[in-house]
């Protein structure tokens, strides 16, 4: 008897974990009591079959410090060839790719994508993953990324979308507290090759019902430009785009950049965002970049990478939504093992010694920027 309540007992408590896991991969997410939901949104791991010293670090501690309740990791989850690692055990040798060798290769990407996965896994913290260009020069089929994907319990990625190129996008829901009402939409976007027709065709046919929703992809659209202005040499954050100086323009945007991008686009995809009711859409690839800033309605955001080959600054991003259509986000910055939240500098009217000072910090900027990339 004892013996058949002890099997009854297991298969209830088996069918309740197999509930809980169809709701939570069919997008069943939920806002708090509170009218709260917090995503972590971390990019460019970009590790190989040598997992990076402080990875596992970096990943569980973003999870203590963010306590999430969903992970986005926006892509560049592999490096795919590259010399120059030092940063675990196997000096100057990086890359998943094995020229010639397929099967090698996927072991490779296996490996590297369980040091990412794998202490999220142990948090119990379900995540979604957008593929980023390292993903797809590894050469691996979007047919095995799926299955490596779906070979993880708390990973929901799927591809909903219907483009013949197979690109990985899906649309994940965030309930309004005790009720069937969406309150939030997560979009998570395949542009590690571009944004194809087909998809837009899907994303413009998927029925959200306009509820305020926010787009994760790898690779910054154009308008991330914007949040740029033409500036003096002698001012603070300047460095050299391709015609002139350029910084943040501090009315609209904060944050730390190395790069400069050319103001002056809006793309098709954000007169698509707008007609979705997108309210946030936020990017990797540029590693050592974490600004955040506000075009037109949308909030635009780079969030930096943990790369450990490559120089910092790094860090994560999180997003605190509120079932009322809201939200507020923040950059961390990960130095000597920890986490602190990024401040963003007032804008104060400058002395002449400040402009001298500016000026000296343009040419080590400057400097900075081209030794990092």
């Amino acid at each position: 008897m004892k013996k058949m309540l002890s099997v009854m007992l297991a298969v209830i408590f088996a069918l309740s974990c197999f509930v809980c896991t169809v709701s939570a991969e069919s997008g069943n997410f939920e806002f708090d009591e509170n009218g709260k939901f917090t995503v972590l949104h971390i990019s460019d791991p970009q590790d190989d079959r040598y997992p990076a010293h402080e990875l596992n670090d970096f990943i569980v501690k973003a999870i203590e410090a963010s306590d999430p309740d969903f992970i986005v990791i926006s892509g560049d989850i592999v490096e795919d060839s590259r010399a120059g690692d030092i940063s675990d055990d196997e000096i100057f040798k990086e890359g998943v790719l094995v020229e010639g060798d397929y099967e090698k290769t996927l072991e490779n990407v296996k490996i590297a994508v369980d040091s990412v996965f794998a202490p999220i896994e142990e948090a119990g913290i379900y995540y979604a993953v957008t593929m980023g260009n390292n993903d797809y020069k590894a050469e691996i089929s979007n047919e095995d990324w799926l299955a490596i994907f779906a070979s993880y319990p708390h990973c929901i990625t799927v591809d909903e979308s219907t483009d013949a190129e197979g690109k990985i996008d899906q649309y994940v829901e965030i309930m309004k507290n005790g009720t069937d009402e969406a309150g939030f939409g997560l979009w998570l976007l395949d542009n590690g090759r571009g944004f194809t027709e087909g998809q837009k065709e899907w994303f413009k046919a998927k029925e959200t019902g306009n509820v305020p929703s926010i787009v994760f992809e790898h690779i910054p659209t154009d308008d991330i430009g914007n949040l740029y202005e033409k500036c003096n040499i002698w001012d603070k954050g300047a460095l050299l785009g391709d015609d002139g100086l350029y910084r943040l323009n501090p009315e609209i945007a904060s944050g730390i950049n190395y790069t400069v991008s050319q103001p002056g686009t809006t793309t098709e995809e954000f007169l698509m965002w707008k007609d979705k009711g997108v309210t946030g859409a936020f990017f990797g690839h540029i590693h050592t970049d974490g600004f955040t800033g506000t075009i037109d309605g949308i909030t635009l955001g780079l969030t930096y990478g943990f790369q450990f080959s490559k120089s910092g600054p790094y860090g994560m991003r999180t997003l605190e939504l509120d079932e009322n259509g809201t939200f507020e986000t923040d950059l961390y910055l990960y130095e000597k093992g920890e986490f602190t939240l990024q401040k963003d500098d007032a804008v104060e009217e400058e002395s002449f010694i400040d402009k001298l000072i500016n000026v000296f910090m343009f040419l080590c900027r400057q400097l900075s920027a081209w030794l990092k990339f």
